[in-house]
């Protein structure tokens, strides 16, 4: 099942243990029972440490096992077959269940171990979502830790019918002790806060203690990591504050365009952007969001939805960009419930039934493409005469069977039963007629808006909502620089933030340098 270079890599890995694992196995004679019973036995041969055993529980999701570690109240378990994205948490498990220490905070391990239970996790996922690894691998390293907790990992494809009567359409999506919890990727960090209603208010008065910086960065995509390693490798006092780290980048499939990197996935990147910055001695304040900007005493000051503000001698607003929506009645009703924004992560969960995608730019064509070899029918909606995407994509989509193009549509409404999407509703620009279309899902691929609101009244932005940045990456007030997709820079590219985020960073240090110094006292006669 594995390829060599895999077992290889597996086996390295599986040095690290300190202590047995038992896998056990709930299986039957099913096709896909023998596919984990030969998945399994591999993982065992990797180490001798690891041991196989098998059970026939009929109140058990078949098939699926547990990971366990004798002595150790570990409730932690797989449904289906964890490969693809899901590999890395499979791995991780093994090592974190088997003694290796978790690369988390000695804050929140101890968080996690006070939480109490019975808390019993339940995550969707889907073998093609990159957002999904995150949330699976924080629950099971929390069941791990705290034998309070229980996490069953399930792969939706495997499990079709209880997708479908949880009615789960979009992944990650978790239960907690029955009851929806979150739908969507989390950090750790969000988690134990979501549970911990006591976190956030502690960190805020963490926050309120701060000195000034000399550079604060607002935003953890490309441009906010850029401009922190660029900065602390000046020496200057350096913090990062944001929402989560890696931004609109997590959230990316494929990235091969980023030179010097033939192909490379969002999450990855992600990961070795904060492993770069974690080099350096840079503030990283996660799971805050900024509010409000003010300039008072030669300070710049960024108030946060928690209450607490922090100040520095300059600032570098990185916060990019958010998936545009349509705006249309039903969107937000229906949001989770049929009307999604990543095809990657949701495709399969509408395997066999009719979806449309809006949007015909790169995008859109290519969530089209990617669907077609999942669901029964794809609908491309695009609001002006022609797409938009490039021509190779055109046409490998007009090349597949099960997709027909819709031009010069506008969507004017999203249908549904009350529970999940049943259709939509576009107007035909020509003869301005409206026309239904009867499906189960629809994804927007209509572009991105920039993460500005808050800076409404405080900075220079254009109707599109942009922060105006100079050459230098200035914005209209002094000490303030922006960087990355949320600003007017044309070209909203990895390589371009990362770029945008070193020169911004540059030009704070250039304004601290040239901040006036002020005279020493004369000394007395």
């Amino acid at each position: 099942m594995l390829e060599q270079d895999l077992k290889d890599a597996l086996k390295s890995y599986l040095e690290r243990l300190t202590r047995p694992l038992v896998l056990l196995a709930n299986v039957d004679e099913s096709a896909a029972s023998h596919e984990l019973r030969t998945l399994l036995a591999e993982i065992a041969e990797a180490s001798a440490m690891i041991t196989v055993q098998e059970q026939h529980d009929p109140s058990l999701r078949v098939p699926s096992f547990a990971v366990g570690s004798p002595g150790h109240d570990i409730k932690l378990r797989f449904a289906g077959i964890p490969l693809g994205h899901e590999f890395t948490s499979l791995v991780l498990a093994l090592l974190q269940a088997g003694g290796y220490p978790p690369k988390v905070s000695a804050e929140t391990i101890e968080a996690i171990k006070q939480l109490p239970g019975p808390l019993r996790f339940e995550s969707f996922f889907s073998l093609s979502c990159q957002n999904c690894p995150d949330v699976v691998q924080a629950l099971n390293l929390m069941a791990v830790l705290n034998p309070n907790i229980d996490h069953v990992a399930i792969e939706g494809g495997a499990f079709q019918h209880e997708v479908e009567a949880r009615q789960v359409m979009s992944v990650p999506s978790v239960f907690l002790n029955g009851e929806l919890f979150a739908v969507g990727r989390m950090s750790i960090e969000e988690i134990v806060a979501k549970l911990d209603t006591g976190a956030a208010a502690r960190d805020a008065e963490t926050l309120k203690q701060k000195d000034p910086f000399d550079v604060l960065i607002v935003g953890g995509g490309p441009a906010g990591a850029a401009a922190a390693v660029y900065a602390a490798r000046k020496g200057i006092r350096t913090g990062l504050v944001a929402e989560r780290f890696g931004g609109q980048v997590m959230d990316t499939m494929g990235i091969e365009n980023l030179i010097s990197v033939p192909e490379t996935e969002g999450p990855k990147l992600v990961a070795a952007l904060e492993n770069h910055v974690g080099h350096y001695d840079v503030d990283v304040m996660k799971l805050q969001r900024a509010e409000k900007l003010s300039v008072a005493n030669d300070l710049v000051t960024i108030q946060l939805a928690s209450g607490a503000s922090l100040s520095s001698k300059t600032v570098i607003i990185a916060t990019g960009a958010r998936w545009r929506q349509m705006n249309v009645p039903g969107e937000a009703e229906y949001r989770n419930k049929g009307v999604a924004y990543c095809p990657h992560c949701d495709g399969p969960l509408f395997k066999g039934k009719r979806v449309a995608v809006i949007g015909g730019g790169n995008s859109g064509v290519e969530a089209a493409i990617d669907l077609a070899g999942i669901v029964s029918h794809v609908t491309l909606i695009e609001f002006d005469g022609q797409l938009r995407a490039d021509a190779v994509l055109q046409r490998k989509l007009r090349s597949l069977s099960n997709v027909r193009v819709i031009v010069s549509a506008q969507t004017t409404e999203v249908k549904g039963d009350g529970q999940r999407v049943t259709g939509l509703v576009y107007k035909d620009r020509g003869t301005n007629d409206l026309r239904t279309i009867d499906l189960e899902g629809i994804f927007v691929q209509i572009g991105l808006l920039p993460n500005s609101d808050w800076l409404k009244g405080a900075l220079e932005l254009t109707n599109r909502g942009e922060i105006v940045v100079d050459a230098k990456g200035a914005t209209s007030l002094p000490g303030v620089f922006a960087a990355g997709d949320v600003t007017t820079t044309p070209y909203k590219q990895i390589v371009i933030a990362m770029g945008e985020g070193s020169k911004a960073a540059l030009s704070a240090f250039d304004h601290l340098i040239r901040m006036a110094v002020p005279e020493p006292a004369k000394q007395a006669a």
